[in-house]
């Protein structure tokens, strides 16, 4: 996190809070959400001058009403980009986009891959329910194949995005994945996120109600959540199961549950989490998981590593072309090209 921020303790969540009406609908996973970041705030202590929270277009971006912080709602798909420029204009902000997976990965898909590739000191909130909720029940970039919506009355053809691989592929160096219904990970994942120095991507995976509901149910339900999830954490052993007693194998080029005790394996084979990988090869496997493929859906902080940051570049470079020219003023600068007086 930067150190240039301004912390404070013994913060309280309620500080976060705007005297706003949250008009979402009820029972939506945007609520959730909205508590984590109250907290999570509150547990980093930035206080709420010192915080910008920048959003696009859809359901999700109506967080910033929400915050007692500075806010900015953007048009569709251009937030990454405005919190790019709050970031590079004012590097002593703490910069959150609360975004959607239209607004994010649909319109706004080019502006989210390069403010992940420059690394920009900020931390997108990604709120995937895998639909068009605002604009009443369209397919979205994450919507599966085959998925009846208004606009696919027959079924989609074509194959969804995965954000992980999409974030990962785009040399991000902070991924990290949470479900609505489990606050407090939630809350953990999001303190995470602001810590890292550099683009987090914190992709939530978010119940709609009214177009999509259950959308993510046959992972968070708690009769399966245990053996259908892992709970990823740097430097233990990837376990999962209601009683960790299943685990994350190398199969040759692949990852491979297994159950510990049984046809050989034990917890000497089991993986470590290690999220400051380098090579981002086992971090994308990770990432792609799915319940389909035999395999759990990873949760927590998948990757976390050091590399430079847009932001700080840009402020070295400035200071740096200022330290070797003596001109500080507009008129200075103007007097050193050729002048005349007109009467």
């Amino acid at each position: 996190m930067d150190t240039n921020l301004k912390i404070a303790s013994a913060r309280q969540a309620k500080e976060y809070k705007s005297d706003q009406y949250v008009r979402w609908c009820p029972g939506c996973g945007d609520h959730a959400l909205l508590n984590c970041l109250h907290k999570a705030m509150a547990d980093l202590g930035i206080e709420p001058h010192m915080t910008a929270v920048i959003s696009g277009i859809g359901c999700s971006s109506r967080l910033p009403y929400y915050m007692n912080t500075y806010g900015f709602h953007t048009i569709h798909g251009r937030g990454a980009a405005v919190a790019t420029g709050v970031k590079t204009a004012k590097p002593e902000l703490s910069v959150w986009l609360a975004t959607g997976d239209g607004d994010c990965l649909a319109i706004g898909g080019n502006h989210f891959i390069h403010a992940v590739r420059r690394n920009v000191d900020i931390n997108i909130l990604l709120l995937n329910n895998k639909i068009y909720g605002l604009t009443k029940g369209q397919f979205s970039p994450t919507s599966d194949r085959g998925f009846v919506t208004k606009s696919s009355p027959y079924g989609t053809v074509e194959d969804p995005f995965n954000p992980s691989e999409l974030a990962l592929g785009a040399r991000g160096t902070f991924f990290a994945r949470c479900i609505d219904v489990d606050l407090a990970n939630t809350t953990n994942i999001l303190t995470e996120a602001a810590k890292h120095k550099g683009t987090s991507v914190v992709e939530v995976l978010q119940n709609c109600v009214i177009f999509n509901d259950d959308i993510h149910k046959n992972i968070v339900d708690k009769a399966w959540r245990a053996d259908r999830t892992i709970l990823l954490k740097h430097g233990e052993k990837m376990l999962f199961g209601a009683n960790q007693e299943k685990g994350l194998v190398m199969d040759g080029w692949s990852l491979k549950a297994v159950t510990i005790g049984e046809d050989g394996y034990t917890i000497d084979d089991v993986l470590v989490h290690d999220v400051t990988l380098e090579d981002n090869t086992l971090h994308t496997k990770l990432g792609l998981m799915s319940h389909e493929a035999g395999l759990p859906v990873a949760l927590g902080v998948i990757r976390d590593v050091k590399a430079p940051n847009y932001d700080t570049c840009v402020e070295e470079q400035i200071k740096e072309v200022q330290a070797k020219n003596p001109i500080r003023k507009l008129t200075d600068y103007l007097m050193t090209k050729d002048v005349w007086e007109v009467k």
